[in-house]
């Protein structure tokens, strides 16, 4: 159902950082070092949709306003706990990128050892101090799906979870598999959705606070009854 262009999302980049003077028929380019980088985040986020279909991510800015300011999905492998579920992630782009990371975090809740079960924030070394300038949106995306396959116990982002995985991988097995129908399924959030808006809030105002809220129910129900 949605007609938005991705070139529509895309083309504002690459007008990032680049101050554009006109006296008569001139153009003066006052940073050409951040409209240069700009230009590369506008042709990465084209060669993420280019594929999108069999990579499985997806990066997409959330405005035009703010084109630094992305979204990003990844389906959960096939064959871990995280099967069938698609998740989001918030991605800020710096100003210095590529030669800083991407700030990323999931918003939707995840039950894994190097990623935050409360707060979303993730554990991985290409977003830190390995990152290069040689990698790109789509990488950190593709690397954060291969850790669904393959978690790092050893260097937790959370301990609990962490504990879990290596003392009983049985019920942290369950355990994810239950966040996964939970938080990451289109039915399961509609299934949100509907139970908040039983409860006399808008549709809108259901699913923007339950986005908000990485899909936790009391939380976003706890934050529309408080704006009231």
């Amino acid at each position: 159902g949605r007609t938005v262009s991705f070139f529509s999302l895309v083309s504002p980049l690459v007008f990032l950082g680049t101050e554009h003077t006109t006296t008569s028929s001139t153009t003066t380019t006052t940073n050409p070092n951040m409209a240069s980088a700009a230009t590369r985040l506008t042709k990465e986020l084209a060669e993420v949709g280019k594929d999108d279909k069999t990579s499985g991510v997806r990066a997409l800015p959330v405005n035009s306003d703010n084109p630094r300011q992305l979204k990003g999905t990844i389906q959960g492998p096939s064959g871990t706990p995280y099967e069938g579920g698609v998740f989001t992630i918030n991605i800020d782009v710096p100003k210095q990128y590529p030669f800083e990371p991407p700030k990323m975090k999931f918003e939707t809740k995840i039950w894994h050892p190097n990623i935050s079960s409360q707060t979303g924030a993730i554990c991985l070394d290409i977003l830190k101090d390995q990152w290069s300038p040689a990698l790109t949106i789509k990488t950190a995306l593709l690397s954060l799906q291969a850790l669904l396959c393959s978690p790092e116990p050893g260097d937790p982002q959370d301990a609990e979870v962490a504990k879990m995985y290596m003392s009983d991988r049985e019920n942290f097995n369950r355990t994810a598999k239950f966040w996964t129908e939970t938080y990451a399924k289109e039915t399961s959030q509609e299934d949100a959705i509907s139970r908040v808006c039983d409860m006399g809030f808008e549709r809108a105002q259901a699913q923007k606070a339950l986005e908000k809220h990485g899909w936790d129910e009391s939380a976003a129900v706890n934050a529309l009854l408080g704006s009231l």
